[in-house]
């Protein structure tokens, strides 16, 4: 056996290709499940962004949970009270979400807004500055977001009601068609040749 197929051999059992390649069915499944979910998501945008935002209050109360536990159980450390106090205000705001997720999820949307707005012009000033090969992508990217991004704000507060439901579904619609290509994929990779 040349050293080469060796190397090939060894590259494919240390990344699991061969695990992937007999499994692939598995991700073609899970994918499949992930995009009919994130279609889901996106028919019920506004029930996702409440369960999204109530999610997010309970791991909050549960990190507060963990700061304030913590803390005492260091109680020796001089970030005591900062951890203390960080406690508090973890839980004391994954409350507040969790009563009010609608409005918790108007003022998000608009700080999401906001970062695509920015984010949008920071690209397009970096591609028209630098030009570097294909800044052209670059720009139009910059733009893109920046559309989005007023897009969103123009339409606030109604828009809180279903961005964030909106793009759990679509991210969870993307990753599902990423698992179902990958294991397209894998189905047709070759088998590691035998050990000699």
């Amino acid at each position: 056996m040349s050293s080469e197929t060796t190397v090939v051999s060894v590259s494919i059992d240390r990344v699991g290709l061969a695990e992937l390649r007999n499994k692939w069915g598995w991700f073609v499944g899970l994918g499949a499940l992930l995009i009919a979910l994130g279609a889901v998501a996106i028919g019920a945008s506004t029930l996702t962004t409440i369960a999204t935002m109530v999610f997010l209050g309970w791991l909050m109360v549960l990190a507060g949970v963990a700061y304030f536990l913590h803390s005492f159980y260091c109680k020796e450390w001089g970030g005591f009270f900062i951890e203390l106090l960080s406690g508090v205000l973890y839980a004391a705001s994954g409350v507040m979400i969790i009563a009010n997720p609608l409005i918790s999820a108007e003022y998000l949307t608009l700080l999401i807004a906001m970062l695509l707005i920015f984010q949008g012009i920071f690209r397009a000033v970096v591609a028209v500055a630098v030009r570097f090969p294909n800044w052209i992508w670059l720009l139009l990217s910059g733009v893109v977001t920046f559309l989005l991004g007023l897009s969103i704000w123009h339409q606030w507060p109604l828009s809180g009601l279903w961005v964030i439901g909106l793009f759990v579904g679509v991210e969870m619609i993307f990753n599902g068609w990423s698992l179902v290509m990958l294991g397209l994929v894998a189905k047709n990779l070759p088998t590691a040749p035998a050990a000699e």
